[in-house]
């Protein structure tokens, strides 16, 4: 009985630590989501809609992280290197695979590499598109920025009114009310029957739940609980091909193989992708497969930059000039140049001091 009572406080503990973290992922997640709405939103002002929007945000966003992308196309331009050097020694000790190991341990060290070195820049798209997920599940608070105390107060009003309250859900009722504001604004007010929106408020809510048809795909559906006709499963292969496509055709470029971790994200990356594409509105998915294809095209540009053979060049550059930096630090020492006595008699005046010597008499001769 007492082991029993033990086992569910423990059960509870844990399950309390683990709702506890779910949430503050969420409130972190949520606020990169507010922070990427602002972008969102001034793109959609100019543009009146949201797929050119998530284009405009994708551009950007790859700016920003350009420094970033310059540092993995140098780590996988290193490694390129690297692996060329390995498969040499493999092949030099292939009847001692220990003492392969061993050397090409060393070389790792040497060089600096890990094998985990480029998973961190693999996942890093992942926590931008958990960003624009929540701008698109939280259009009124993320994008709009619109006071979360109002918004609530409206989900609330709605949740009570009969054949409205369940269609409404728990993570895209702010879809719902953007998706049908015009049927549902009559309904969106306080005790007095005064909105619960201002103005301007009303306005932006409109315009904004009209921009999200981009060739042909409403942008606020989930291809989940949409139709075949609706052409939105095509989102979720997209996501998938692309990402799989991209990676091959780097990999390809750059003369890699994957190794350590990367081996396993060629495919579980891309269809953890697919799979939150075909869960959530296909705006998310839309941004996946946009940024999929400018990240390609920027890391073609880069390569023609930073590649193995530039890499390499430079690299060696580098050991040449330590070389003579090395080289300059040791002390000259001035040593006189050396005279041979064949040459001594020829030319007395050439004769160092110091190789001139007094001949001495024998003892018995004048």
């Amino acid at each position: 009985m007492i082991e029993k009572r033990l086992s569910g406080k423990y059960v509870s503990f844990f399950a309390d630590i683990s709702k506890r973290g779910r949430n503050i992922l969420v409130q972190i997640f949520n606020f990169i989501g507010n922070l990427f709405g602002y972008i969102l939103w001034a793109a959609f002002y100019i543009f009146q809609n949201f797929g050119i929007a998530i284009i405009i945000f994708t551009l950007i966003v790859k700016l920003i992280l350009l420094p970033f992308s310059v540092k993995q196309q140098k780590s996988m331009a290193s490694n390129a290197r690297f692996q060329k050097k390995q498969r040499e020694i493999m092949e030099r000790y292939k009847n001692d695979r220990a003492k392969a190991q061993e050397e090409v341990n060393k070389l790792m060290a040497k060089e600096n590499i890990s094998p985990t070195a480029g998973c961190l820049p693999m996942m890093a798209p992942m926590f931008v598109m958990l960003g624009v997920y929540y701008s698109v599940i939280n259009p009124l608070t993320n994008t709009l920025h619109i006071a979360s105390d109002k918004v609530t107060t409206a989900l609330n009003s709605l949740s009570g009114i009969p054949g409205i309250g369940s269609s409404i859900n728990a993570y895209y009722g702010q879809i719902y009310v953007v998706k049908y504001f015009d049927a549902l604004k009559a309904f969106l007010t306080d005790g007095n029957g005064k909105s619960l929106f201002s103005s301007q408020e009303t306005q932006s809510i409109a315009e904004f739940g009209k921009g999200f048809n981009f060739l042909g795909w409403d942008l606020l559906a989930t291809p989940s609980g949409s139709s075949f006709g609706s052409m939105l499963w095509l989102i979720p292969v997209l996501c998938f091909v692309t990402s799989v496509l991209s990676m091959f055709l780097m990999q390809k470029m750059n003369g890699t193989k994957m190794q350590g971790c990367m081996v396993a994200m060629v495919f579980t990356m891309p269809l953890f992708s697919a799979w939150i594409a075909y869960s959530v509105p296909a705006a998310v998915g839309f941004y996946w497969i946009i940024s999929t294809i400018f990240g390609f095209a920027q890391s073609c540009v880069l390569n023609l930059f930073y590649n193995a053979s530039i890499i390499e060049a430079k690299m060696e550059a580098q050991r040449v000039v330590l070389r003579r930096q090395q080289e300059a630090e040791v002390a000259f020492i001035d040593v006189p140049d050396y005279v041979a006595p064949s040459q001594m008699n020829k030319d007395k005046s050439d004769v160092p001091q110091e190789y001139k010597q007094k001949k001495k008499k024998k003892p018995g001769k004048k």
